[in-house]
């Protein structure tokens, strides 16, 4: 069984800065691409960032320059550094992983953490 506990979610004011982890366990062969979503109250759910196995990165426009995604590949986890955050950043934010399960190595496999709550207001 793989799963993905994530932390670090919080309450900070506008231009404050939260950093988010995410980790997988259980039988994993190995890992593509890792991402994070947002989805906040009303709205649908968002991608945030993707970063593939070689390090290669992507961010939605309104993230760009603010937020940075890392991963350590050793440890199977994924981070989402956030800086300068808005009020518009307030979200549920989920990683999310794409992985081979060491029973079938053939595809991958999706996965999604529980979710962590940032809000971000004064």
């Amino acid at each position: 069984q793989v799963q993905l506990v994530e932390s670090g979610g919080g309450l900070v004011q506008p231009g404050g800065s939260l950093r988010l982890s995410c980790a997988a366990s259980g039988n994993i062969f190995s890992i593509n691409v890792m991402g994070w979503y947002r989805q906040a109250p009303g709205k649908e759910r968002e991608l945030v960032a993707t970063i593939t196995t070689g390090g290669s990165t992507n961010y939605a426009d309104s993230v760009k320059g603010r937020f940075t995604i890392s991963r350590d590949n050793a440890k199977n986890t994924v981070y989402l550094q956030m800086n300068s955050l808005k009020a518009e950043d307030t979200a549920v934010y989920y990683c999310q992983m794409e992985y081979k399960p060491v029973y079938y190595q053939i595809g991958y496999l999706p996965v999604w953490g529980q979710g962590t709550t940032v809000t971000v207001s004064p």
